[in-house]
């Protein structure tokens, strides 16, 4: 196993990372993993996270990353949010969606003049930040690598997937440029991309399939293989995908999954091969479950679906998009969250019941 050691002296002009610590505020599975990517690569990080002994197991023995991709301890300084200093000029964004707002409203007091935020995150968010703290102090990104929190101070890095950054207006600057060289530390294959909301809404849809896998204890891939829930899986992928085809947004593919196969005029055979893609790449990761499903039945605590899933609900009927599948998902995943119902088949069969018209 490596130890990785910041260094303390500023970097060589000739490394194309920014010589300014970059600070990952959420050091748990997504922040951890890029963040001790940058700093094996030579890019100075702080990391912020408000879970205390996460904070001080990294500053203690650092942040361990641990899977199949090799494994690795980082050093760097962690804070609490409430005990952080100074301005910077770039804050990557790594909390839970529904906790975009607040961590926003700690982040804005230390950002420099010209500082922005990067959303590493599930969801929409990038709308949340830029109604906050402005549109040209936002920057996107999609991320759908494998990773879970193991314990405080150790991540779990599951298996690879895609790594996209971009400008919300499409227009590539100097700052998603230098982003874009750290993050092919992440993934070899990273993306500067013109299109970040042709990757977001394509990842909304797949969400929606993740959070409807995890009304099941079954695996993702096992899941989506399964010939008995694909016609439901189909109608709920097609809802979102509707809404944004209404916005004329150009969807973007990723990792086996074509978003394409999901849109009004797909043919049945583009479905079953999407889903197909999804099953192989889905069976070729340690990760065999979301996070969703994590945080139903390992953490016992809130998920994202209010702030990911559920802004879908509110756009499509502004488009007259019709959503009843979304708004019943969301329904049983609040009722799984309350310990309402379990979570296996027989509740993702409920979500197939609202699909058929079955009492």
């Amino acid at each position: 196993m490596s130890v990785v050691t910041q260094p303390e002296t500023a970097l060589s002009p000739a490394v194309p990372q920014s010589q300014d610590p970059l600070v990952i505020w959420g050091a748990g599975a997504i922040g951890g993993v890029i963040g001790a990517a940058f700093i094996a690569a030579g890019q100075p990080v702080i990391f912020v996270d408000n879970v205390a002994e996460h904070v001080a197991a990294i500053n203690l023995q650092g942040l361990r990353i641990t899977g199949p991709l090799g494994e690795k301890v980082v050093r760097a300084q962690a804070f609490l949010p409430e005990q952080l200093t100074g301005h910077y000029r770039c804050v990557l964004l790594a909390v839970k969606s529904h906790h975009t707002a607040g961590a926003i409203q700690q982040i804005a007091p230390h950002l420099a003049p010209e500082g922005f935020v990067v959303s590493l995150q599930n969801g929409l968010n990038e709308r949340v930040i830029a109604d906050s703290i402005g549109v040209d102090r936002t920057v996107g990104a999609f991320l759908n690598f494998g990773a879970d929190f193991l314990e405080p101070g150790v991540i779990h890095h599951g298996g690879r997937g895609a790594v996209v950054i971009g400008e919300l207006d499409g227009i590539a600057r100097p700052r998603t440029e230098m982003l874009h060289r750290l993050l092919l530390n992440v993934d070899a294959a990273a993306i500067l991309t013109p299109n970040i909301w042709g990757f977001l809404w394509a990842k909304m849809i797949y969400g929606a399939l993740l959070f409807a896998t995890a009304l099941t204890n079954d695996s993702i891939a096992d899941v989506l293989a399964m010939p008995r829930f694909r016609p439901v899986l189909t109608a709920l992928a097609q809802e979102i995908g509707s809404v944004a085809h209404a916005q004329h947004i150009v969807l973007q593919g990723f990792d086996g999954f074509d978003p394409a196969a999901f849109l009004p005029d797909a043919s049945p055979d583009h479905t079953r091969q999407s889903f197909d893609d999804m099953v192989a790449h889905n069976r070729r990761s340690a990760k065999s479950h979301s996070g969703i499903w994590r945080d139903l039945a390992v953490r016992k605590r809130q998920t994202e679906i209010d702030a990911q899933i559920a802004p879908a609900i509110a756009i499509g009927l502004s488009v007259n998009v019709p959503m009843p599948l979304t708004s019943r998902l969301v329904q049983l995943i609040h009722e799984v969250e309350q310990g309402m119902l379990p979570q296996t088949q027989a509740t993702l069969v409920l979500l197939e019941s609202n699909e058929t018209g079955a009492s």
